[in-house]
């Protein structure tokens, strides 16, 4: 059950690929650009394999550049397996119509800061870009740590570096290098502030070190992009109970490729969602018993609530080695 948006039609100007990973779509609104500021996202209606999906993208560059030329871009990665927004969004070449709505942002730069420390990981990167080239704009402070899994998938780095110089260091797993947060953070004056946008690993190792340091909690603001855990996907299964007569649905099965949110979706059992992506909380369910062992993909919940299992994020958190009761609040109707 999804929040009502006011829905818009986008043509597909262009295509490029940034690397064997990562496309850059450039969306042409038929009722043209709204102003938007950094850290926006577009939300796009996708349908694939019979699915109507909703998928969250980040803007990307500078909000002038997009309202001087009339359109949006947007950089989406292609990920197998994929629940399947990438993989729709990867057939889609110029002349195709989406539908679309935003931009809205729940990711905004605070200009106020002294400093600013921006982390990019990844396809993360994308909202990071039109911040950095934001504060270099601007002349303020700023540095920016950027790792990806290869020197190719560093898209938008020679950009960056024109604009940042030996403000933007970069790191990837081919080379063997690695962020060392605790030392970034160590070297930020009073005052700073940090950015993070990427898979959880990163998201929570930023928590974990910010928190280490003792600095305020209001300084660090980060987004994820989607439902990367920690470890893999695996099928389970899932069954609803809370009913006032304390029956219980048959159990369904969750595959790999496939969130909760979805096969519930399937079933006809409603549950209110928004963002997709682990963040706002709407999706959350409470959890009756457990099976194996909650794989927590967002970023709603804190350390010690992902320790009690009590509820999950039905939108990107899975279970491995079983299934789980969970009560969504969803009653049928009597009638």
């Amino acid at each position: 059950m999804k929040i009502d948006d006011q829905w818009a039609e986008a043509r597909v100007e262009a295509t490029r690929d940034l690397s064997a990973t990562v496309r850059e779509f450039t969306l042409r609104p038929a009722a043209g650009v709204a102003p938007w500021n950094v850290g926006s996202h577009l939300r796009v209606r996708l349908s694939a394999d019979g699915q109507d999906l909703l998928r969250s993208y980040s803007l990307v560059g500078l909000p002038q550049d997009s309202v001087r030329d009339g359109v949006y871009r947007i950089a989406v990665k292609r990920v197998d397996p994929s629940r399947g927004g990438s993989r729709c969004m990867w057939r889609l070449s110029a002349g195709a119509v989406l539908r679309i709505a935003g931009p809205d942002n729940h990711f905004e730069l605070p200009l106020a800061a002294p400093f600013t420390l921006l982390v990019a990981g990844g396809i993360g990167i994308t909202p990071m870009l039109g911040m950095a080239l934001t504060l270099a704009r601007r002349g303020t402070p700023v540095r920016m740590l950027y790792a990806a899994r290869s020197p190719d998938e560093l898209v938008y780095a020679d950009r960056l570096r024109a604009a940042l110089g030996d403000r933007l260091a970069t790191f990837t797993d081919a080379e063997g290098t690695r962020i060392d947060l605790d030392a970034e953070i160590a070297a930020l004056p009073a005052g700073a502030q940090m950015l993070v946008c990427g898979p959880a690993p990163l998201l929570q190792g930023a928590q974990s070190a910010w928190q280490r340091a003792d600095r305020p909690t209001t300084a660090l603001r980060f987004e994820t992009f989607g439902s990367g855990g920690l470890k893999g996907a695996e099928p389970f299964w899932v069954q609803v109970g809370g009913q006032k007569d304390g029956r219980m649905a048959a159990r369904i099965e969750v595959p790999a490729d496939r969130s909760l949110l979805q096969v519930l979706a399937e079933h006809g059992i409603d549950t209110m969602s928004d963002c997709e992506r682990g963040e706002c909380g709407l999706c959350v369910v409470d959890v009756l018993a457990l099976e194996g062992e909650i794989d927590h993909r967002d970023v709603f919940f804190s350390a010690e609530e992902k320790c009690a299992n009590r509820r999950l994020c039905a939108c990107v958190s899975r279970v491995r080695g079983g299934g789980v009761v969970v009560d969504t609040g969803y009653r049928p109707d009597p009638n």
